[in-house]
């Protein structure tokens, strides 16, 4: 693991269970090194407190929306979420 996945799995540990905090750290990390190698943990963990909403898993994806808007060439964050694409979504691989 990555300082930024330990750093963060300690983070979202006091916030949900270590499943689902190991899981969201890896997804950060993973952001981190496709598109934006200096993201520091406490800019992710300033953004979680700065949440608008209620609920680890909406916070978070919130987040990973968040950190996508600032970055250019992120078109499509929904695989870093926790649930990533999602029942409901279109299927990623069809149209490419």
């Amino acid at each position: 693991m990555s300082e930024l996945t330990d750093a963060l799995t300690a983070a979202f540990a006091d916030e949900t269970d270590d499943e689902i905090a190991q899981t969201a750290a890896e997804n950060i990390a993973d952001f981190a090194e496709e598109y934006d190698e200096d993201l520091t943990s406490d800019r992710v963990t300033d953004l979680l407190a700065a949440a608008p909403y209620d609920g680890f898993q909406r916070r978070f994806n919130w987040i990973v929306g968040e950190l996508a808007a600032e970055n250019e060439d992120c078109t499509d964050s929904r695989t870093f979420r926790i649930d990533g694409f999602g029942e409901l979504a279109a299927d990623p691989d069809i149209g490419t």
